[in-house]
């Protein structure tokens, strides 16, 4: 790219942090850089028009996981880390609707519920048997039970005559959300260049030399919000995970209000006013969805019609609006990954399907990293 004397002057001269990545996790990181440094050059690369990923392309569930899903995490991990990893999805929660206010973001506290299919007999009861230890888990942090069965009231078909019921879980507008977070940015003089790939990253004795294709720029420190896209930066350790998502038309009489879970997370649906927002099963095809290019596929697309259409909406006609996918960031650990990667370049990735929930808060710790190592 050709720049003028007075582009690279007003962009890109004596810039004191640049932020690869628009999302949640970025936009927090420079906010919180911008608390701490009011006079310093902040600047955030994005690779796409919009934010690349998942933040502008999520559910938008203000959720910290189902039931099913935290007892398949203490398969995994130690009490202790699902514990931490949950308090940090849910104070990130607490610190989106802070800073942005419940009304911007169109909060709507209707709570979360999980279903489960008449199949899935051992997974229902194996929450059943566990659901009062792990509410005596989480006590501690939300003064209160979590998880409570519900008799099903929506009309769902072949299911089990139960639901687990969440009542600290929410919906948000993610895409009034994410333009809330970019107002703030720019009203911060953060600056914000879109459709810019980072091609290559330089360590110098005094910062990063950053290349735009054939165009460089120096930063003091170069800090990578990429999360799904981040596995050649972390060795692996972040893989990528396509969710593919669709929308119906507006339907008459919907009644189904609340955020909803199938099988430990790996089904989710939600009402956006008269439609039905529905996504997930990656599960069918884990090798194919280990994508990071978007798209939609018939194997998924009509499992998902398939489960709305017999589980679901039984007996109503609806009519798929439209189709999408976002790419999120997944590991063989859920925790998320904040480090340093060389003198001046540092990371904050594998938001692991949570990005609502906890990219504020990874955000404000890759923040606080970079500036500690000061």
């Amino acid at each position: 790219m050709q720049l003028s004397w007075w582009e690279i002057n007003s962009w890109f001269a004596n810039v004191d942090y640049t932020i690869v990545g628009s999302g949640i996790t970025g936009l927090h990181t420079a906010l919180r850089l911008r608390e701490r440094f009011p006079a310093s050059k902040i600047l955030i690369i994005e690779k796409g028009p919009l934010p690349q990923g998942a933040s502008t392309k999520n559910a938008g569930f203000a959720c910290f996981g189902s039931l099913s899903e935290i007892i398949d995490d203490l398969n995994f991990h130690n009490e202790e880390e699902v514990i931490s990893l949950i308090q940090k999805r849910w104070e990130g929660l607490k610190l989106l609707r802070k800073r942005l206010g419940d009304e911007i973001i169109d909060f709507k506290p209707y709570g979360g519920y999980e279903l489960f299919l008449n199949s899935d007999t051992e997974g229902f009861e194996n929450c059943l048997r566990r659901l009062s230890f792990v509410n005596d888990v989480l006590r501690p942090l939300f003064k209160a039970d979590v998880f409570a069965k519900e008799t099903d009231r929506f009309g769902f078909k072949d299911t089990q005559d139960y639901l687990i019921f969440n009542p600290f879980e929410g919906q948000i507008d993610t895409g009034r959300m994410m333009q809330a977070l970019l107002k703030e940015a720019i009203a911060n003089n953060i600056l914000i260049l879109n459709s810019q790939t980072v091609t290559a990253c330089h360590e110098k004795s005094d910062g990063v030399e950053v290349s735009l294709g054939d165009f460089s720029f120096t930063t003091k420190k170069l800090l990578f919000a990429t999360n799904g896209f981040a596995e050649s930066l972390t060795g692996g350790e972040v893989k990528p995970a396509r969710a593919q998502v669709l929308i119906t038309e507006p339907i008459p009489g919907l009644d189904i209000r609340g955020t909803f879970h199938i099988d430990r997370g790996y089904y989710y649906f939600r009402n956006v006013g008269d439609r039905i927002l529905f996504g997930g099963a990656r599960n069918l095809d884990f090798e194919g969805e280990n994508t990071t290019s978007f798209g939609n596929t018939a194997i998924i697309q009509n499992q998902l019609e398939k489960l709305l259409r017999e589980v679901i909406l039984p007996d109503t006609d609806f009519t798929v609006a439209h189709r999408w996918s976002g790419i999120m960031g997944m590991g063989a650990s859920k925790y998320p990954i904040v480090k340093q990667l060389s003198n001046h370049v540092y990371c904050g990735v594998r938001l692991g399907g949570m990005g609502i929930a906890i990219g504020s808060i990874i955000g404000q710790d890759l923040a606080d990293l970079s500036i500690q190592v000061d």
